[in-house]
């Protein structure tokens, strides 16, 4: 085995390990990292780029701080909070994600052929190891005002959905996703009920963009499939793709993710296929983002013709 070969079974491993962590945290009521209470939803970021992380880094920075209960999604690795004159404290514990190194030729396997190779790219994996805002001294996050009113950012949630033209009826007491008639189900609103952590409207828009997310993995939009690599358990990686798409769109909308009330039928099959396939939640959660991201995308398009 080379190096390079053991470091990415390496990656994959400890980055699913640590969201199975996360996960049988629980215990008794083992919950998703992403439905933590108390805490913020919304999407990790490094503190150098500003931007957020995508997929499966998402996840594994949720499950950590789920673990350690860090309430702020601020993250860098240990020369980045450096160089914004942080130091990260001694002792602290860092935390593992992903990213993907483009192979220079030199790096590359030899190529006996001598084809010319200049269309086919070589992807590594790397980890790298960063540590939560928490974690540090002299850094000082901007003051933030309590949102008190968690109604508001369903108005930009509302014309996210509407941007994408999904057939959506409001009827019964089931939510789902027909493929054959290509349409949204949602129950009747006066059946939703708020929570400790949770209010009905919060509730509401995560059950439907759990079910859009479903939608999106239509053939004729990401025509998304599980059947050959996960069999039997095909249903149960749709399953998990729409709660981390939900979860990714929540935290982009400014939204509580409520667990769904069949969430716990689930939780066992997670972690039975995390824990026989290393890379499953890095493929729920690519497949979950680039779902997130049509979903925006046909938002933006919306936007973009109205102007």
């Amino acid at each position: 085995m080379t190096n390079s070969s053991h470091e990415r079974f390496n990656v994959y491993g400890a980055i699913t390990d640590q969201i199975i962590a996360a996960i049988e945290a629980g215990a008794e009521h083992p919950q998703m990292p992403w439905h933590r209470a108390g805490g913020s939803i919304q999407r990790p970021t490094n503190i150098e780029s500003r931007k957020a992380y995508q997929g499966v880094n998402t996840v594994a920075l949720w499950a950590a701080a789920d673990a350690r209960g860090f309430a702020h999604g601020l993250w860098g690795t240990y020369r980045q909070w450096q160089e914004k004159g942080a130091q990260v404290r001694k002792g602290e514990k860092s935390s593992v994600i992903i990213f993907y190194r483009d192979l220079e030729s030199n790096d590359r396997d030899a190529q006996s052929s001598g084809d010319d190779d200049r269309n086919n790219r070589f992807f590594v994996a790397r980890a790298s190891r960063v540590f939560n805002v928490a974690q540090v001294d002299g850094f000082e996050l901007p003051a933030i005002e309590p949102a008190i009113d968690r109604i508001d950012p369903c108005v930009t949630a509302e014309a996210f959905v509407a941007a994408t033209n999904a057939k959506i009826t409001v009827a019964g007491d089931r939510a789902f996703y027909n493929r054959a008639t290509d349409s949204i189900t949602m129950p009747d609103r006066h059946r939703f009920v708020g929570t400790k952590t949770s209010t009905v409207t919060e509730s509401w828009y995560s059950t439907l963009l759990h079910e859009l997310t479903h939608w999106s993995g239509a053939e004729s939009r990401c025509a998304r499939t599980f059947g050959e690599r996960f069999g039997d358990d095909a249903y149960a990686m749709e399953e998990m793709v729409a709660e981390l798409g939900a979860a990714f769109l929540c935290g982009d909308l400014g939204i509580t993710a409520e667990p769904r009330v069949d969430h716990a039928d689930y939780i066992g099959h997670w972690l039975r296929i995390l824990k026989g396939d290393r890379k499953a939640i890095f493929t729920a959660a690519s497949a979950a983002n680039k779902a997130s991201e049509y979903l925006k995308s046909l938002a933006g398009a919306e936007h973009r013709e109205a102007a």
